[in-house]
């Protein structure tokens, strides 16, 4: 691939998403690419380049974004959101019970739904402790395509098999075909919308807990401190941000502190960052 055709895609992706494709990852580009091409008879990623580089089809940008977006999930990815979650957030949020409200959730870049059904069983096996307690979990992902197979609730044998315990996959799944139906009572539990992370969230309302794992690795820092900013905007006072294994607010936020030690969970930051003042001479 050309330097010059490089520059342009991976220009728009970056815009479009915010995904930042380095030229070492010019191989990436160009393996998600080509089944693009090859459906828009393009020939070349040269002539995908100079389509781009012209006023594209809205369908060709979709297609673009569609294969460039990761989508890599598992039910019950990384255990330790899922045990503090259980263990220290939502006690906190609830006061054990004792506290009745409305719990808002958010599974931000949701892919196919692993995540927030994650959520929404992990809630349904706590349920005793909550019964006063009414939970909202929205999950949101930039993929059209994606968010229709979240939806669905149908997995693969490889899939459940992936982060899944056995004994919810009997209890919370039915046999269908060679795959695996989530029941209604699951799938009711989470509402899927279109949303990018570029945007502003404010549109689905205010969160108690905030899930945005595993994405803002694929930003670079400008781009990671604007999100933050973001989620912190639709964060209520009181509530929690969980990022991923090996993300961090570190140098590209203030708003954020951790949550008493608790790894990958913040809170809010009411301490203003102090202010450095340089010495007269």
């Amino acid at each position: 691939m050309k330097p010059s055709d490089f520059e342009i895609l991976s220009r728009f992706i970056k815009q479009r998403s915010g995904i930042v494709i380095t030229p070492d990852k010019t191989y990436l580009l160009e393996s998600r690419l080509l089944p693009v091409v090859r459906k828009w008879n393009l020939g070349t990623l040269e002539g995908l380049a100079q389509r781009m580089a012209m006023r594209p089809d809205p369908g060709l940008m979709d297609d673009i974004t569609e294969v460039m977006t990761t989508n890599e999930t598992l039910f019950f990815r990384d255990q330790k959101p899922f045990d503090a979650l259980k263990s220290d957030v939502l006690p906190k949020l609830t006061n054990n019970g004792k506290n009745p409200r409305t719990i808002r959730i958010w599974s931000a870049a949701s892919s196919s739904g692993q995540e927030p059904y994650s959520i929404a069983m992990l809630l349904l096996e706590e349920g005793a402790k909550y019964a006063g307690c009414r939970f909202e979990i929205v999950g949101t992902d930039l993929s059209k395509d994606i968010l229709e197979k979240a939806k669905s609730g149908l997995y693969s044998q490889f899939e459940v098999q992936r982060g899944l315990p056995v004994t919810h996959l009997v209890k919370y799944f039915t046999k269908n075909g060679d795959r695996w139906q989530l029941k209604d009572n699951i799938r009711q539990m989470v509402t899927f919308k279109p949303f990018n992370l570029l945007d502003d969230p404010s549109c689905l309302g205010r969160f108690d807990i905030i899930f945005c794992r595993n994405v803002l690795i694929y930003f670079d820092a400008a781009t990671k401190s604007a999100i933050l900013q973001r989620l912190n905007s639709v964060l209520q006072p009181d509530g929690f941000l969980c990022l991923g294994g090996s993300e961090s607010v570190l140098g590209l936020s203030t708003q954020f502190k951790t949550s008493d030690g608790l790894r990958n969970i913040y809170v809010k930051n009411t301490t203003p960052p102090a202010v450095v003042v340089a010495a007269s001479r």
